[in-house]
């Protein structure tokens, strides 16, 4: 039974300012704690039917958690396994880095000999890992050969970019996207807190990309919402695989999380490369809800 503030002050002639002043003593001390229960919003939309809608071949739903992290963590399993069915012997395999790849590399259990491409520079995240441990512990498999990318993801300017991707090693590993087998890579949103990237420029360079139309970030790369690249001066300072590498892709699967990234998934899906969409209820439902303008 719920009661209003100024029910309970009738009820026992005081104020309901009072009353408010109680139940914030109440939580300071710990008496009342407050708990926020969200439904599943889209434990109703049918992946087959959204997959439909939005032209990709799969899409795969997982429960959206209390928090972020159970998410995340329910993503990762999921995304570990669409990994393992793409994989095949001596298949060349790319994968890009996010918090819940990072996650799902460490949910592999089984590999067939085969060369796996990190298909996106080091980002360093605190409390998190980075793309050379991802690509180390999928190295951990029998038969299983990396190919490492030895740079930042983001540099300082143009020049440093292309200087890098003349070394041997880096040139080797960003000419093996262009024969990829399947990739797996993270979508982000071109705004705070959406992008592992976003946090790695100058507000300067953040604005320039948004006022050029940028909505979407996939593996450093930036897209509008016609699934266009943006030109900008972070595409010139990305070491990492180009939207064309993914659309000569065969198998391309593509992991978002939360309804604030539906915009930047609509994106990516524009862009024509996704053929498996990982997806949680969550932003399943805000893809279903207004999938008609895909």
């Amino acid at each position: 039974m719920h009661h209003s503030k100024v029910e309970i002050a009738r009820a026992y002639g005081i104020s309901r300012f009072q009353v408010a002043r109680h139940l914030e003593e109440a939580l300071a001390l710990g008496i009342v704690h407050i708990d926020v229960h969200f439904p599943a919003p889209g434990s109703g939309v049918e992946p087959g039917r959204l997959a439909d809608i939005l032209g990709v071949e799969h899409v795969r739903i997982t429960p959206t958690g209390a928090d972020d992290l159970t998410t995340r963590e329910a993503m990762a399993h999921r995304a570990a396994a669409e990994l393992m069915a793409v994989a095949f012997p001596n298949a060349t395999l790319g994968i890009s880095w996010s918090r819940t790849l990072d996650l799902a590399a460490r949910h592999v259990t089984d590999l067939p000999p085969s060369n796996i491409v990190q298909l996106a520079g080091a980002l360093p995240v605190p409390g998190s890992g980075n793309s050379l441990e991802l690509i180390q512990s999928l190295g951990r498999h029998p038969g299983v050969k990396t190919w490492p990318l030895w740079a930042p993801l983001v540099v300082e300017n143009a020049d440093t970019a292309e200087s890098l991707r003349r070394q041997p090693e880096i040139a080797d590993t960003l000419g093996r996207a262009d024969g990829l087998d399947a990739a797996v890579v993270a979508v982000g949103a071109w705004m705070p807190g959406l992008s592992t990237v976003w946090n790695r420029v100058d507000n300067r360079l953040r604005l320039q990309a948004a006022r050029a139309g940028a909505v979407a970030e996939c593996s450093g790369r930036l897209l509008d919402a016609a699934g266009q690249p943006v030109n900008s001066e972070l595409e010139d300072r990305v070491l990492a695989v180009t939207v064309s590498q993914l659309q000569h892709t065969p198998k391309v699967v593509a992991v978002a999380q939360g309804a604030a990234r539906a915009d930047a998934v609509r994106a990516v899906l524009k862009a024509g490369f996704v053929t498996t969409l990982l997806v949680d209820e969550e932003l399943a439902a805000a893809l279903s809800g207004e999938a008609g303008t895909v």
